[in-house]
């Protein structure tokens, strides 16, 4: 008699083994991936989460999550949600950004410009003049000077990628 419940049972499909197989061997595909595909295929073979977790050195609670999430999207063909999508990160919960993609490229093409030719007498911009100014413009209502330093060393993405 085994204790605790019962994990959730993984059956692929050929087409399904054989990208996970593809996806492992992969040189190019990002650890993370890898490890969730190995859980997906170590599910598959019959092993249960705690034998999982002492074959790969992942935590349980690890190996309960990606084998749940595999099930959930396991309905969805292949061509329509890849295996890289299935075994991604979801979406973070948090407040949207506060700056468009048109304001960010305001305010990079802003920092372009020379400052003498908006009235300051500088030959290069700092963050804090740059906040200014694009408030003064109107391009944005409020932003700080941190943010717009921010916007320069990312080099202008409003969110990581």
């Amino acid at each position: 008699m085994s204790r605790g419940p019962t994990p959730i049972e993984i059956v692929l499909s050929n087409a399904e083994e054989q990208t996970l197989d593809r996806c492992v061997r992969r040189h190019t595909t990002p650890h993370i991936i890898v490890q969730r595909a190995r859980i997906i295929q170590a599910a598959a073979n019959g092993m249960n989460n705690a034998q999982i977790t002492r074959a790969t050195g992942i935590s349980i609670d690890m190996v309960r999550l990606w084998r749940r999430r595999w099930v959930e999207v396991q309905a969805i063909p292949l061509t329509e949600l890849s295996l890289e999508a299935r075994l991604s990160d979801a979406p973070r919960s948090g407040s949207p950004g506060k700056f468009s993609a048109e304001q960010v490229a305001q305010i990079i093409a802003l920092a372009c410009e020379l400052p003498e030719d908006s009235g300051y007498p500088v030959s290069h911009w700092t963050p804090k003049e740059l906040a200014a100014e694009a408030m003064k413009r109107g391009i944005v209502p409020r932003i700080s000077a941190r943010q717009v330093g921010r916007f320069l060393k990312r080099g202008g993405t409003p969110t990581p990628p």
